[in-house]
């Protein structure tokens, strides 16, 4: 029961960086191109920006019910950086709104555009500072040590920091990758197919600063890595679906460089994932939360599951049914 929950909860992890992550990373690539992808950011995202949100809702409700131990550790020894997300989160979102539906001037458009694309890159960067506290295993449940030590030190440092910039260029790459695929113009496909090599480029290399920061703080992630099968199975695949992505997109195969890009997106998630497993949160002096200590009663867990395996046959339908109507539907992708 407790291993259906997990993979309940990572699906819907891996649904939130797919479709969630491309909503932040348009507001970061709009600040990318100097607002040349305005237009195509908003058509591409207005019909579903709020309902790719119900996947973090989800993974917070799972958290929050079927392991409140997580919940509560990570909510408390990374509030801070818990919090400026969510900040962020909803300042992109009333931006985006008024953006469109506010006054025609030019001068409060501006504004709101500038708060939706800085508000989108400072959330996504604490997004992944925040993952990469859980990571590290800097956390500390010995309240008596101070602000700092508990507060502060398990996110401020160069790994977190590095998982940040990581997941700002990989949130940037897959909304660019997807912004491919809803224009005609070929001024726009050129540009796109451009700024997509250069992240693509800048991915790998933030990817290589991670495992290098990682090992700077002392953290052995290249090690995990190496000694974990499924892990090194998923880096693998990820590194032969680069020169693939290069080919598509020089080839402008739109569907496909789609397709390869989530492939690689999830291998990434699911070889972290993988090297975590049965770990949910690392803590400093060894004691690490699993999947297994962190669980709540069996009772609880099993009306989580009930609630969750309805919710799931509501939800995906009708996800499916707003992607299909408002995406695959469109001639452009």
């Amino acid at each position: 029961m407790t291993e259906t929950i997990i993979i309940i909860l990572g699906i819907c992890l891996l649904l939130y960086v797919l479709l969630g992550g491309a909503d932040f990373g348009g507001g970061i690539l709009e600040l990318i191109s100097r607002g040349k992808a305005s237009g195509i950011v908003a058509r591409a995202i207005a019909p579903v920006w709020e309902a790719n949100h119900v996947w973090l809702i989800l993974v917070v409700v799972i958290l929050f019910v079927g392991f409140p131990t997580v919940y509560s550790t990570v909510l408390t020894a990374l509030h801070i950086p818990v919090l400026l997300v969510l900040l962020g989160i909803i300042m992109r979102g009333s931006a985006f709104t008024f953006r469109h539906y506010d006054i025609e001037e030019e001068r409060p458009k501006a504004i709101y555009s500038s708060i939706f694309r800085y508000s989108s890159l400072i959330t996504t960067f604490f997004l992944g500072v925040t993952i990469g506290g859980i990571i590290l295993g800097e956390i500390s449940q010995d309240y008596s040590k101070g602000f700092f030590t508990i507060y502060m030190h398990p996110w401020l440092n160069l790994f977190s920091f590095s998982m940040g910039v990581f997941l700002v260029i990989l949130f940037a790459f897959l909304a660019n990758i997807y912004t491919i695929g809803e224009t005609k113009e070929k001024e726009h496909i050129k540009r796109f197919t451009r700024i997509g090599k250069y992240l693509l480029i800048a991915l790998v290399g933030s990817g290589a600063l991670v495992f290098a920061t990682a090992e700077i703080e002392g953290h052995p992630l290249f090690y995990e890595f190496y000694h974990s099968i499924p892990s090194m199975i998923c880096f693998i695949l990820a590194t032969i679906a680069l020169p693939f992505l290069w080919i598509y997109l020089n080839q402008n195969r739109r569907t496909k460089v789609r397709i390869i890009a989530a492939f690689q997106t999830s291998m990434i998630v699911m070889g972290w994932f993988a090297i975590q497993f049965p770990v949910l949160v690392k803590i400093n002096d060894g004691t690490d939360i699993t999947m297994q200590s962190a669980a709540a009663p069996k009772q609880v867990q099993l009306q989580l599951l009930i609630a969750l395996i309805v919710g799931v046959l509501i939800i995906f339908p009708y996800m499916g049914y707003l992607y299909k109507t408002f995406k695959f539907d469109k001639k452009t992708s």
